[in-house]
């Protein structure tokens, strides 16, 4: 299992992002994937995860109305569209994915045993 995250850089109070995760070595139809970050001096947290089959989705209350999670099955990504950001949002970004999430795990960083690289998002205000 292989995590590929891409897309951070850096951009201004109020703009978008789209962030990647590019899957490889199992079939992303039968894994839950989130979108996690940790800001410096900060836990890492869940912001938004689609489960196994994307019938199921969370999203952190912070980033509800904002981000959209994705997944294409026949590129292997899962994406994350990052509106309206703000600069609370800064942090580094990590994709992680298992095949055993329960939903009410979704969004818990130790339901996961598949971690990619970060991609850092920085916004300024």
């Amino acid at each position: 299992v292989q995590l590929q995250a891409s897309g951070g850089g850096l951009v201004q109070a109020g703009g978008s992002l789209k962030l990647s995760c590019a899957a490889s070595g199992f079939t992303l139809d039968d894994y839950a994937i989130g979108w996690f970050r940790q800001a410096p001096g900060k836990a890492r947290e869940g912001v938004s995860c689609i489960g196994g089959g994307g019938g199921t989705t969370y999203y952190v209350d912070s980033v509800k109305g904002r981000f959209t999670i994705s997944r294409d099955n026949v590129k292997n990504t899962v994406y994350l569209q990052m509106t309206g950001l703000k600069p609370e949002d800064t942090a580094v970004y990590y994709c992680a994915a298992d095949s055993r999430v329960i939903y009410s795990m979704l969004g818990v960083p130790s339901s996961y045993d598949h971690w990619g690289q970060g991609t850092q998002v920085t916004v300024s205000s």
